[in-house]
């Protein structure tokens, strides 16, 4: 059993138990997610099983896309809705005053990761240290706001917004980052997570449709790494690529030219999935097996 399922993870359920719920519905032990989601948000979650999971590392550099609510003028511990309120401001903030401070964090930008995550320190999940009431000192992180777009002033001082980030944006950071440079705070009030790596939420499945078709959504395992060049092999090529053996560029039949560094999906001569190479130099040589 390997390959990819696309969930659409629901409100109120931590990445970890998705997880464990598609444990469950396939009976196989090697499952793993592509980017945590906070119990609160909802949207794209891929989840990789059986050999396929060494593929996730791939997925979890991807680009991100949210939908986001942000409540001006309250400011919660977690930094989003569940949390409990430390401070609250009376504002009207105008959709051209929110607009013009969204525009200062497009681009790169130093983000501070919230404590309510579940980074770790000497060992111990941030998340952990947070229920204890402990607040350590966490080194900024370069990010990248791509696009931060808005969408809809929804209330007097809610805004809903579309943005496109790199891996390890908090958006509930951003929220609050958002809310200080406003003079006001702010904290996240709804989360969805529309796009990554190229699948969209309109390609998700939910826990109770998997549920009752399972194999009906499990995509192959290549799905993951379509947008790599791929190239089929001989019979000895496909022993010696199995035994991790490097192979020769110059004995292997590309379509199309390959470079330094390039990411090669490489196939049996019937189409059998074998794994990933890495170009180096005259070589291709493996970076992971996913046929067994």
């Amino acid at each position: 059993m390997q390959g990819m399922i696309l969930l659409d993870k629901p409100e109120g359920m931590t990445s970890f138990s998705a997880v464990s719920a598609v444990k469950r519905i396939f009976g196989e032990k090697r499952v793993g997610h592509t980017g945590t989601l906070d119990p609160m948000a909802t949207g794209v979650l891929p989840i990789l099983l059986g050999r396929a999971t060494r593929l996730c590392e791939l997925m979890l550099t991807a680009d991100k896309r949210y939908t986001a609510e942000v409540l001006l003028g309250v400011e919660t511990d977690t930094l989003d809705i569940t949390g409990n309120v430390i401070s609250e401001t009376d504002c009207d903030i105008s959709v051209a005053e929110f607009e013009s401070v969204c525009s200062r964090f497009i681009g790169e930008y130093e983000q501070v990761p919230p404590m309510f995550s579940a980074l770790k320190k000497d060992g111990v999940r941030l998340y952990d240290l947070a229920r204890q009431g402990v607040e350590i000192e966490r080194e900024a992180r370069l990010v990248n706001i791509k696009k931060l777009d808005i969408i809809e002033k929804s209330g007097k001082n809610k805004f809903i917004i579309d943005v496109i980030c790199s891996k390890g944006t908090y958006i509930r950071s951003l929220a609050d980052d958002l809310g200080k440079a406003l003079g006001v705070g702010a904290t996240l009030t709804m989360l969805r997570r529309t796009e990554t790596a190229g699948y969209t939420a309109d390609m998700c499945v939910t826990l109770d449709e998997l549920k009752e078709n399972p194999q009906k959504y499990l995509r192959e395992a290549d799905s993951v790494v379509a947008y790599c060049p791929s190239v089929n092999v001989t019979d000895n090529q496909t022993r010696r690529f199995l035994n991790g053996g490097e192979l020769f560029l110059e004995r292997i039949n590309f379509d199309t030219e390959v470079s330094d560094g390039d990411l090669i999906r490489v196939y049996s001569y019937d189409n059998k999935f074998l794994g990933l190479g890495l170009v180096d130099g005259e070589l291709l040589k493996i970076k992971c097996i996913i046929t067994e």
